[in-house]
């Protein structure tokens, strides 16, 4: 498939009613059948998306820890993106169990559920930045992953996908699997729900509240608007030289520290807001900048939405729901 259009394909998206999932399979849903599998088909980006009603979209409500759910749901795929997982910083800290279980048992189910490894022309797996650490500058594929220590819970979530990313890898060197990983970088823009800081604070903006910041703002991020990131994962579909590899998915250079960046949304939508400092009740990261050479090298990933145009984009579509 280097280098072509996805065509004709059974697809099928674990969590694919969220955020990423639901805008990749807007991308492909007018040329492929679509199964969105996901354990929320309620209240959640798919409910807000161009595809609720497309004809070539079939939504399954499933949970990834049930294996005979996933078996069934994913028989006829050919090719497999695999996002679903427990996500969220408070959710990881007060269900750190569960996130363990859900992310990695939920990965193996669906690798076990595959009849015929030669028959997937791709499977996309969605790891995670946090697997570097709490200190990421330039962060390279190949770059050592960091176990955290088990007393923080922060930590279950990342440890989860580290060894969800060599169980994949360990299907693609035994089986032959057609395996690429994904790791993004703070992905943002219209349609995503949930606990996010950029989220939340263009929402903050819009009401006129105080924009609240977790400790000194000094924190770094790197901000890819989603478009870019999908079309990235779309490459990483079609270019066989993906095969077996890790890729980072980011913009560095929409680098900015949390407080600068509630200043800029501020700025963005002529808000009358505050900002305001609170401590934190949970480990943070301090800097997260990919090194995306390697992306750009192997699938062509080129990100070139700006901070300010996505963030304009993206609150234009936060409106609808501020009151």
């Amino acid at each position: 498939m280097s280098g072509r259009m996805i065509k004709n394909e059974n697809i099928f998206i674990s969590g694919g009613c969220g955020f990423i999932g639901c805008k990749f399979a807007e991308m492909l849903a007018d040329n492929n059948k679509i199964i969105l599998y996901d354990i929320n088909t309620k209240k959640n980006s798919y409910n807000y998306s161009s595809i609720s009603k497309h004809k070539n979209v079939t939504v399954i409500e499933g949970d990834i820890t049930e294996p005979e759910m996933v078996r069934n749901a994913i028989k006829d795929a050919t090719i497999i993106v695999h996002t679903a997982a427990i996500v969220g910083v408070k959710k990881v800290i007060e269900q750190p169990r569960l996130t363990l279980e859900v992310n990695f048992i939920g990965t193996q189910n669906i690798l076990k559920s595959i009849q015929n490894y030669k028959k997937i022309k791709r499977f996309v797996y969605f790891s995670t930045s946090e697997i570097f650490g709490g200190y990421v500058f330039r962060a390279e594929e190949e770059d050592n992953t960091i176990i955290g220590t088990c007393n923080d819970a922060r930590w279950s979530y990342a440890i989860s996908k580290i060894a969800g990313e060599h169980l994949v890898q360990a299907y693609n060197r035994e089986f032959g699997l057609k395996t690429v990983i994904i790791r993004p970088f703070n992905i943002f823009g219209p349609g995503r729900f949930g606990e996010h800081a950029l989220k939340i604070f263009i929402e903050q903006a819009l009401r006129g509240d105080d924009i609240t910041i977790l400790q000194d703002g000094s924190q770094v991020r790197s901000w890819c608007y989603i478009d870019d990131f999908t079309q990235g994962v779309y490459n990483s579909i079609i270019y066989e030289d993906a095969i077996g590899k890790s890729f980072n998915l980011g913009n560095p250079i929409n680098t900015i520290t949390i407080y600068e960046l509630a200043k800029m949304i501020k700025r963005l939508l002529g808000s009358k807001s505050k900002i305001i400092f609170i401590d934190a009740t949970y480990s943070d990261i301090d800097l997260r900048i990919p090194s995306i050479t390697y992306a750009k090298k192997v699938i062509r990933f080129n990100p070139c939405v700006e901070l300010e145009e996505g963030i304009l984009k993206t609150s234009q579509w936060y409106k609808q729901f501020v009151k």
